[in-house]
């Protein structure tokens, strides 16, 4: 029997869906405005004003010129050295961490968890952490400095611990029977029980590796090793056409960076974007399971 909506359920039903359409066009607005733009001719891009929903004139030059470009190439593929190895050494501390404080029977868990959790309050400060990374480990002006300070995020380890301790004890005891060691439990049986956990931590440490730029700007002096992030803020701050496009004339350096700073926002967006639809099914599933302890 079908059951007829009363008038504010479909006055709300109605209403709802309007808010959503109208956040999805304000929200996928920009990426567009963008997009036309990367793909617009420089000249009429410079002079044109307002709504842009598609290409002035349809050139690829933006994108040729960004890949000519040594800084953007080099920014990219330390960009990606960045993401792979903080995100592999991330997850691989992250775990062991994890499972240590969600076994029963480690001694000192307890103390150690609220040593862990008095970290996301309270820091060191930024001029100690500078002092620390660049003076005392000697990290100073290299890729490590962007991976090894970060290495474990209390809010990730936090999340991981409950995920483990969901994992019923009798399965792990039986293991031990049979033998195993905690590094066979760790990542033959526990991590595998828990890869949607563990995709949501991949999601968020490859995220926020993608994306940071501040710490490069702190403790990278050299040119070839600034990430992605961090050449397309000097696009953006500087608007230096010259730092990209040395070989244009006078005239067209003012419309040429407008075009290659949309293609370099493109270039720098878009791989987030496609992987984020693959991981997005293990979000809140993953999330969820690591934030409620069965």
């Amino acid at each position: 029997m079908k059951v007829r909506k009363s008038i504010g359920e479909t006055t709300f039903n109605v209403f709802n869906i309007l808010f959503m359409l109208f956040m999805i066009v304000i929200t996928l607005y920009p990426f567009v405005y963008v997009f036309m733009a990367s793909i617009s001719d420089s000249m009429r891009l410079l002079s044109h004003t307002g709504v842009l929903l598609k290409p002035l004139g349809f050139t690829m030059n933006a994108y040729t010129m960004v890949f000519r470009n040594p800084n953007i190439l080099t920014g990219f593929h330390n960009t990606l050295f960045i993401v792979t190895v903080g995100t592999v050494s991330n997850l691989f501390v992250t775990c062991l961490g994890a499972y240590v404080l969600s076994r029963k029977g480690v001694p000192w868990t307890r103390p150690i968890m609220l040593i862990i959790v008095f970290t996301m309050f309270f820091s060191g400060g930024l001029i100690p952490t500078y002092l620390l990374v660049n003076n005392w480990l000697g990290l100073g002006n290299s890729l490590a400095a962007l991976i090894i300070p970060g290495l474990v995020s209390t809010w990730n380890l936090i999340i991981l611990r409950t995920s483990f301790q969901s994992i019923p004890e009798s399965l792990i005891e039986s293991a031990r029977i049979d033998g195993a060691q905690d590094f066979t439990i760790l990542f033959r049986i526990v991590v595998p029980l828990s890869m949607p956990v563990i995709a949501v931590m991949i999601l968020f440490y490859s995220v926020g590796h993608w994306n940071s730029w501040f710490g490069a700007m702190i403790y990278l002096r050299d040119h070839s090793l600034f990430p992605l992030q961090l050449v397309l803020r000097e696009i953006l701050i500087q608007n230096s056409a010259q730092f990209l496009a040395s070989d244009a004339s006078s005239g067209d350096l003012e419309a040429i960076g407008e075009s290659v700073k949309y293609a370099t926002i493109i270039i720098a967006t878009l791989p987030i974007l496609l992987v984020y639809p693959f991981l997005q099914k293990y979000f809140v599933k993953g999330v969820m399971i690591g934030s409620i302890k069965g």
